[in-house]
This record gives structure tokens, C-alpha cells and sequence, in this order.
């Protein structure tokens, strides 16, 4: 068996969930990308910009690979949540070419390194810290599509907008007419199984 193959397929999911997150920026405005739409603030920029984080330490600190970008948010004397959100001087396109940046950075400590090399992710645990490429590859590529979903449902408040990733929705192909009426039977579902409780 070819061994890069296990390694170009977990890539492959990676990217495939970064450009998914990606898309959900498309057509909005600066508005709209930051606007916090749940309870505990989330959001469309900010989940890019705590992605990105994410890679850089990931990929870099973990294997003794500092990218040299600066963030200022995860520094010492930062709020808990600075990563989450995009300030109004930090641009869109700062925070994508970031992203991107920290994409060619992982993409090089793949690259360079075999699955089984180890690292250290000094802000877990100490008895979980000793950690392979491989296992943070999986990690990063399950926390990468958890927060591309929290995109899906961010994006679809926003403006309706839904869909796996460009040019493949994952959805079924109906008309607004469609969706509501199935919006509408599910709501009176959950009524009659509350109701029969």
C-alpha cells in the first residue's frame, strides 16, 4: 500500500472543509461575516480567524514549526475569546489570507513530516499532550468541519443561504414554497410528540 495515500485522503477532507467555511463568506458584506448570531457570539469571520489560529498552532507549535505570525489574541493578557470575533480594523481580507497563510504552513509540516512523528500541544493536558501528526491531522480536520457546520447554520440565518460546499449543495434541489411547507410539518411534529409526552 502506498503510504502517502492516507496521508493525501485526510488532506483531502482538511481542505475540503476549509474552502466549505470559505464559501459561506461569499456574497455577504462586512456585516454580515461578523454579525454574532447565536447566544455565545458566533459567527462567520471569527470562526475563520479561530480556525486559522487553530492550524498555526496545531501544525506549527505542536512540531516545533512556528509559523511567525502574530496573535495578539492568544497572548498572554488577551480575553478568553478574542479568536472568536474579527475586530472592525481586522479586514476580511487580513483574516482569509491568514487562513490561507496557516493552510501552506500546515500543508508544509504534512508534507515534511511522516504520520507517525510526534509533537507536544502544550496547552492540553499533560498526560494527553505527546500527540502524532496523524492524530492532529484528525483533529484538525473534525474541528474544521464542526465549525464549517456552525457556518452552514450561521450562513442559512443570515440569508437562507445552505449547502455543503460550492457547486454541491447537498440538498434537496426544491423551491422556497417546499422548504416551508417541510419547516412547517416538522414544527407540527415536534408539537404532537411534546404534546404526547
Amino acid at each position: 500500500m502506498d503510504a502517502s495515500k492516507p496521508k493525501a485522503d485526510l488532506l483531502r477532507y482538511l481542505q475540503a472543509a476549509r474552502d466549505a467555511l470559505l464559501w459561506k463568506l461569499d456574497g455577504l458584506d462586512e456585516y454580515d461575516i461578523r454579525r454574532p448570531l447565536t447566544p455565545t457570539g458566533t459567527n462567520l469571520l471569527g470562526l475563520v480567524k479561530h480556525l486559522a489560529s487553530g492550524e498555526i498552532g496545531y501544525f506549527g507549535v505542536t512540531f516545533g514549526r512556528p509559523s511567525g505570525e502574530p496573535m495578539p489574541w492568544i497572548e498572554d493578557g488577551a480575553d478568553p475569546n478574542d479568536g472568536m470575533w474579527a475586530t472592525a480594523d481586522e479586514k476580511r481580507e487580513q483574516i482569509v489570507a491568514l487562513y490561507r497563510r496557516a493552510w501552506q504552513h500546515s500543508d508544509a509540516t504534512i508534507a515534511a513530516l511522516p504520520l507517525d512523528a510526534t509533537g507536544q500541544v502544550p496547552w492540553w493536558p499533560q498526560e494527553r499532550r505527546e500527540v502524532t501528526l496523524h492524530q492532529v491531522l484528525l483533529h484538525m480536520t473534525a474541528e474544521t468541519h464542526r465549525h464549517a457546520g456552525h457556518a452552514d447554520i450561521v450562513r442559512e440565518l443570515i440569508d437562507g443561504a445552505a449547502g455543503m460546499r460550492d457547486g454541491n449543495t447537498n440538498l434537496p434541489s426544491e423551491e422556497g414554497a417546499w422548504w416551508e411547507e417541510y419547516r412547517d410539518r416538522l414544527e407540527r411534529v415536534a408539537r404532537e410528540a411534546a404534546g404526547r409526552g
